[in-house]
């Protein structure tokens, strides 16, 4: 039964709910899987043998009415889980166990989704590689020469565990491109939805205003199931937007034509490789085969995202981070005294890539520098989005690259900050901007490593998105080259 883990996940919970395979069959296969890739290091936490245990009892007691019913997911390990540890891939989280479930997850199980694990991240979400987790790195399935090269990040263990077929998909965060890089740099499909369509409760945030939990998985079609699952509104969070549920499956088509796609001449940026340029024209003629409309637009304040974005989000962090002094939960140091013991707890339990943006954070907002910092940076927010307003007014859609480059080699850019945060070049202003981004794998450089194409929607108009991607996927005919090398 080795090849339900090649399985998509609407085929493998069509195949479940028939009782063509059983729940326990198709979790067992992923168990086996997951056993055998350690070299990976995709997990954080693994819970395979309640895993096994919840598909006995869908199959014994014959629940399958959901829409995810039986479907193997592992998670970020940035969603609280009950009774499953939950780090945020930090050492100063070690130890903490949720006694709740975020909302997000919590649709995922009541939908009859059955939990394998947590999977590893940078550090509280900042980073672009995977690198930062106090867990060590995670190794992208992909291989260079022999040479183990990063997943992506944030969520590089999410993106990693679908291409290695470790989970049948699975749900990240994006606060600046973190489901979309790493979604590009292992040949995945990656959504952010518009923010607050999905709920941020029970998620340890990085930065409030730009966090989004969104899909991660192996075609678009399985993109579409799992925000049908994870989106709706939540009282529970005040920045989940109240709009009506949609059906973003069943109303899932691949007649674009007449839809007007917008290509913005701010996305070539200095020094992009030509594989990236090539494989964007190659994207504008496949949309123009399925009949869109291609407009060249303008996004001026695009050159500003980047540094606006890297004052917000540390601002944002470094607040947030406030809570982690070693008081209530998670790591503590000791201490002469109460305040040796927080700068003791805050110093060892945090890794320099934290540091790093709590310091920056902590220095934006100070008294002197928060009007000539952090409140230009959202009077530039705000222009950001404006120009996006602009656009939308006269096109459906924007196409661009996903990511500047290819995935790069382990340890290749961690000791430069400036050109680990230059991966987020594409993917930042969707955030400020609030708008749903889609990446889909759409070719390979000459290393033989997968490339991504991004289509950016209107507020609220995930099913455009999801639409073009569909088509797209249909014309680029992408399939993975991944081999099991690890195993």
């Amino acid at each position: 039964m080795g090849e339900i883990t090649k399985l998509t996940l609407v085929n493998l919970v069509s195949k479940i709910k028939s009782k063509e395979i059983s729940a326990l069959d198709a979790c067992s296969d992923y168990v086996n899987r997951i056993v055998k890739s350690k070299k990976l290091n995709t997990f954080v936490t693994e819970t395979l043998e309640q895993a096994i245990s919840f598909a006995k009892k869908i199959d014994d007691n014959n629940l399958k009415e959901g829409i995810l019913s039986g479907a193997p997911i592992a998670v970020k390990d940035l969603f609280c889980t009950k009774n499953v540890e939950t780090t945020a891939s930090s050492k100063i989280l070690k130890g903490f166990v949720p006694t709740y479930e975020s909302t997000v997850t919590s649709k995922l199980w009541e939908r009859g989704a059955v939990l394998l694990g947590k999977l590893n991240c940078d550090e509280f979400a900042m980073g672009s590689s995977n690198e930062t987790s106090a867990f060590g790195n995670v190794i992208n399935p992909y291989k260079v020469n022999d040479e183990n090269i990063v997943p992506g990040g944030s969520s590089g263990g999410c993106s990693a565990a679908v291409a290695a077929d470790l989970t049948v998909a699975t749900v990240g965060t994006d606060t600046g491109g973190s489901i979309r890089q790493p979604a590009a740099f292992t040949g995945i499909v990656g959504l952010k939805p518009t923010y607050g369509r999905c709920s941020r409760w029970g998620i340890v945030a990085f930065a409030s205003s730009l966090d989004q939990a969104g899909p991660m998985t192996k075609n678009v079609s399985d993109c579409a199931l799992m925000l049908d699952a994870i989106s709706g509104f939540d009282e529970k969070d005040s920045t989940s937007a109240n709009t009506k549920k949609e059906e973003f499956l069943k109303n899932l088509n691949r007649n674009i034509k007449g839809l007007k796609i917008g290509i913005p001449k701010e996305y070539i940026v200095d020094d992009m490789p030509k594989e990236i340029q090539d494989l964007w024209d190659k994207g504008i003629s496949w949309m123009k085969e399925s009949g869109a409309i291609i407009k060249d637009i303008s996004l001026p304040h695009t050159k500003y995202a980047l540094p606006t974005y890297y004052i917000i989000a540390p601002a944002e962090a470094s607040s947030n981070l406030a809570r982690y002094d070693g008081v209530r939960y998670g790591f503590r140091a000791s201490g002469k005294d109460l305040n040796e013991m927080y700068e003791n707890t805050r110093s060892l339990g945090f890794g320099n890539e934290v540091k790093r943006r709590i310091m920056i954070g902590t220095y934006v907002l100070s008294s002197g520098y928060y009007d000539a910092y952090y409140l230009k940076a959202q009077q530039v927010r705000r222009l950001i989005k404006n120009d996006f307003d602009l656009v939308f007014k006269d096109v459906d859609a924007i196409l661009t690259p996903t990511a500047p480059s290819s995935a790069f080699k382990i340890g290749e850019k961690k000791d430069d900050p400036i050109s680990m945060y230059l991966n987020d070049v594409f993917t930042v202003p969707i955030n400020l901007a609030g708008l749903p981004a889609i990446s889909i794998p759409a070719g390979f450089d000459q290393s033989g490593l997968p490339l991504g194409l991004q289509i950016i929607g209107k507020p609220f108009d995930e099913q455009t998105v999801l639409n073009s991607a569909y088509a797209l996927e249909e014309k680029i005919g992408f399939k993975s080259q991944v081999k099991d090398w690890w195993m």
